[in-house]
Formats: structure tokens, C-alpha cells, sequence
């Protein structure tokens, strides 16, 4: 007897649905689409050094991959951003992404791209870093996703404190023969050049980085390690380490990216500040923003590539676009725009924005609705001067105020001049020479803004 329409067209339903759920349940592997990691980085600028095999083996499978960010303070710069991206350009991808924070390596110091030796760090300050950086690591990647491919977050410390020195030497020692260590280039810079040389302590860091590798790969399955080109060295101790502590059949693989640089050759990650962070307490997303708007053509068609997750056609129409007219910024402002969404999200950039603008703005509403900490760096680089509020109990005159009192000008009779050419503004109003400045002028409390003509500005904090 035919089953009735209802319960065939019912049946059906269950069918559909649950080849749908299967087809979602597992995340399947397209060798398809895994072959363009390495051509994506490549067109980005990421790919330095690479390990024979290391392509093949992430269009092969999901490979479990890591890169360790090492505690010399409680937060991260920008120099940390590329290896961050490169977990997330894994992860996106469909690969493991390991982050490891090196507890233990930190108690040492990395001798690579290094001239002397660096201070140890107490265990406080140790600890104190690796949760900062832990905290920074946890906002671009999710470590209590249930994905397949789910990032993890490591700590070299928590394998390494129990072993004894002589276990190390045992075990991992006499795996590596001294000779290959000397042969590291990041060893033989440091004997060769004048100075101190290099301790025992820094000359085993290598080792101590290999056996971390081991550690993965023995624990995790990790196949590959990737960092910055002056770590090739290291990372190929790590490749060698595992091959020789597991077994014949045991396969490693290495991948570098480069060390970025500005196009003057200048180091990249600093401003006049210092270096630019990744957390607001050390550099504000104002500042971080404005770092990347004031990049150099050159640079920012670099950056572009390197510090977004733009696509290959939205960048060249970019490049296009800015170099049909420079003066608009087009690049910079993408760029800016791209960066600080990533770091510190869309309502901070808003924010950022906001205070850019607010500089340029024909009155002083929008600098009034800054907080103080910002209005201050709005006007960072800007000559200043400090007055007393006694100073405006009875009235400051104009003359006054631009030369005797904070030297803006140099002379009276230069301050009488831009005065009767109506070149002066008071808080961005334009004010003629027996205008008397009271409180009633002060910005927030405590501030009166200067200007000469359209560009010459002077910040007058009033305490």
C-alpha cells in the first residue's frame, strides 16, 4: 500500500536535512582551496624563507602550525602583528594555529638579530608578561572555540619547569652535535663580532626552542613552525630535533616571513613616542590610527598587503586609486582604517576618526567633546606654554598672551602686526588686539588654543 503524500514529502525533509547536517559536522579539507595559502602570503609579502615540502604538506591536510611571541614586556607592538596575521591567515584557511608564549624561553633570551646579552627577567615580571600577552593573543584569536581547527594557546614554561638539567642534556643534548649550533648564524654574528660574546645560557636557547617543537609535534601532531627570517635558524633546529627524537618517518617543516622595514630602511613599529602597541595603555588607539595615516606612499602600498585582510582586486584598486591622486590618501587612510578595526575595533576607530577630524574642524565643538587625555595628543607636537589661572583673574590682553607670556611670537610689535591683519584666532575665532582672554575662554577648564594663519598653532595648557 503507497505511504500517504504527507509522510513522503515528510521523509524527504529528514533526508535533506540530514545530508545537510553531515556535510557541516566535519569540516572537510579542499586541496583545492588550501593551495593558495602559501600563494596568498606570497603575494602578500609574508613568505621569506620556506622549508622544502612545507606547500605541499598544507594542501595535503589540516596541518597544525606554530609561532611563539616571546615576554620581554606585558604587551605586544606592532612588530607582533605579522606573526598574529599569519595565525589568522591559518586559521581562516582551515589549518591549527598554535600561539606560544615562551614562559621558560623568556627566562633566557633569544640571541638572534642580537648584539649583547639580554637582562634577565625576574619571575614576577616573567609572569606579569605572559599573561599580557596572553590577553593581546585572546582578542584576534578565539581559544575556547570547538572548531576542528580550533587556535590554541601554549605556555613552553608549563613542559619545561620539571626537567632537570641533566635529563636536558641526556635527552635533548645529545641529539644536536655542537658543530650544527655553531654553524646558526645567529651564533656565529655574535662570536665573531667585538663584545662579550655569548653565554652558554643564550648559546642553548636554540635547543630549548627546538625541544619546544618536539613537545608539539609529540602532543599537538604540529608539523610546522613559523617566525620572523631571523628565526630560521632556530626553527630548523626544531625541524632537526624532531626528526631525530621520533623516529625515522618523522617530518617537520619550516616557514619565515620577512623582517618588516620602512622604505628608508629605518625600523618599522616606532614612532617619536617609542614603539607603537597593541594595547591602549601604552599607546592610544588616537596615536595607533594616526601611525598608520602617516605612513609613506611607498610604505603604505607595502603595508596594505602585509596588515590587512583586503583581497588581491580590492588592493591593486587601491594602489590604482592612490597613485591616480596621491594627495588624497586614498592608501593611507584604507590602511589606517583596516588596521585599527583589527586591533581595537570599528566604535574605537569611530573615535579615532573623530579626533582626526576634529582638528581640522572650523570651530573648537568638536575638540571640546574630547576627552583631555586625547586633546592633548590631538595637539601632540604642537609648541605650548603653561599660565597660572591667576593669570586670567583680571584679564590677559592678546599681545600678552602670544609673545611676554608663552613666546608664540617673538616680540610684541610681531604680536601687534598679525593682530591688525586679522591673522590671529583665539579658540579658533578670529580676535583683534584689545581682546582680553578670561576663563571664560578656557576649553575644558584648562586649555586655550592659538593659531597664526591657517598652520601655526600654539596650545596654551592653563593650570
Amino acid at each position: 500500500m503507497p505511504l500517504p503524500l504527507t509522510i513522503l514529502i515528510f521523509a524527504q525533509i529528514i533526508v535533506l536535512r540530514w545530508n545537510e547536517i553531515t556535510s557541516n559536522a566535519v569540516i572537510k579539507f579542499n586541496p583545492s582551496e588550501m593551495n593558495n595559502l602559501v600563494e596568498e602570503l606570497q603575494w602578500r609579502g609574508l613568505v621569506h624563507d620556506i622549508m622544502p615540502g612545507t606547500e605541499e604538506q598544507l594542501t595535503k591536510e589540516m596541518t597544525t602550525t606554530y609561532i611563539g611571541f616571546d615576554p620581554t614586556s606585558d604587551s605586544l607592538h606592532i612588530g607582533s602583528l605579522v606573526p598574529i596575521i599569519l595565525l589568522v591567515h591559518l586559521e581562516q584557511f582551515g589549518h591549527k594555529p598554535i600561539a606560544l608564549v615562551g614562559g621558560a624561553t623568556g627566562m633566557i633570551g633569544d640571541p638572534s638579530g642580537k648584539s649583547d646579552e639580554r637582562n634577565l627577567l625576574d619571575e614576577a615580571t616573567l609572569d606579569k608578561n605572559v599573561a599580557g600577552i596572553k590577553a593581546v593573543l585572546s582578542r584576534f584569536l578565539d581559544f575556547n572555540s570547538t572548531a576542528a581547527n580550533a587556535p590554541l594557546l601554549v605556555n613552553n614554561y608549563d613542559w619545561m619547569k620539571d626537567f632537570s638539567f641533566i635529563n636536558f642534556a641526556r635527552d635533548v643534548g645529545k641529539r644536536i652535535t655542537v658543530n650544527y649550533m655553531m654553524a646558526k648564524d645567529s651564533v656565529k654574528k655574535r662570536l665573531s663580532a667585538e663584545g662579550d660574546g655569548m653565554s652558554f645560557t643564550e648559546f642553548t636557547y636554540q635547543l630549548i626552542q627546538g625541544y619546544d617543537f618536539h613537545h608539539l609535534y609529540k602532543k599537538h601532531h604540529c608539523l610546522l613552525q613559523m617566525g620572523g627570517s631571523d628565526q630560521w635558524g632556530n626553527i630548523t633546529t626544531g625541524t632537526e630535533l624532531v626528526r631525530r627524537m621520533n623516529g625515522e618517518g618523522a617530518k617537520a617543516y619550516a616557514m619565515t616571513c620577512p623582517l618588516i622595514t620602512k622604505a628608508d630602511g629605518s625600523k618599522f613599529g616606532k614612532s617619536e613616542g617609542g614603539n607603537v602597541w597593541l594595547t591602549t595603555d601604552k599607546t592610544s588607539v588616537y596615536k595607533f590610527y594616526q601611525f598608520w595615516l602617516n605612513t609613506t606612499d611607498v610604505d603604505a602600498e607595502k603595508y596594505i598587503k602585509i596588515f590587512t585582510f583586503l583581497d588581491k582586486n580590492t588592493v591593486n584598486a587601491l594602489i590604482a586609486e592612490h597613485l591616480e591622486a596621491p594627495h588624497l590618501r586614498v592608501l593611507q587612510k584604507r590602511l589606517a582604517e583596516e588596521v585599527t578595526t583589527f586591533v581595537h575595533g570599528k566604535e574605537e576607530l569611530e573615535r579615532a576618526i573623530f579626533a582626526s577630524n576634529a582638528f581640522f574642524s572650523p570651530t573648537m565643538e568638536d575638540l571640546a567633546k574630547l576627552d583631555d587625555a586625547t586633546f592633548v595628543e590631538v595637539f601632540d607636537g604642537v609648541p605650548n606654554a603653561q599660565i597660572s589661572k591667576e593669570v586670567l583673574e583680571n584679564g590677559l590682553d592678546m599681545i600678552a598672551a602670544l609673545s611676554a607670556k608663552t613666546n608664540f611670537l617673538p616680540s610684541n610689535s610681531d604680536a601687534r602686526r598679525e593682530l591688525k591683519q586679522n591673522a590671529v584666532s583665539l579658540n579658533k575665532t578670529k580676535v583683534a588686539e584689545d581682546y582680553i582672554i578670561s576663563q571664560k575662554d578656557l576649553i575644558k577648564d584648562k586649555f586655550l588654543v592659538l593659531q597664526k594663519g591657517k598652520k601655526n598653532y600654539y596650545l596654551i595648557k592653563v593650570i
